[in-house]
């Protein structure tokens, strides 16, 4: 990190942590060709996960616009009608929907 920083030397940097300032500079090349690779992978992971969930809410508005249109062209009846086709103990649907 201090290599890439550039606040010391080579030559300072090697004398502080003991190895050869040659062996420095490829590793600097190295960290700095790999760090867009590990950012843009990252965001791309992000970004696939947001796709999936939009994708899942659209499917489930599909799904309760489709049943709401079902639902106003079918159950034209009065409220006894209605109230006679309502499953109390139904386990999926609610009295409500």
């Amino acid at each position: 990190m201090e290599a890439i920083r550039g606040e010391r030397t080579l030559q300072e940097l090697a004398a502080a942590y003991g190895v050869h300032p040659v062996q420095i500079a490829p590793w600097k090349k190295m960290a700095l060709a790999a760090l867009p690779k590990l950012f843009s992978r990252w965001r791309g992971t992000t970004q696939n996960e947001e796709e999936a969930l939009q994708a899942a809410l659209y499917q489930q508005i599909g799904q309760l616009t489709v049943e709401l249109d079902w639902l106003k062209k079918k159950l034209v009846l009065s409220v006894a009608a209605k109230r006679a086709l309502i499953e109390a103990g139904h386990p999926q649907v609610s009295l409500r929907r």
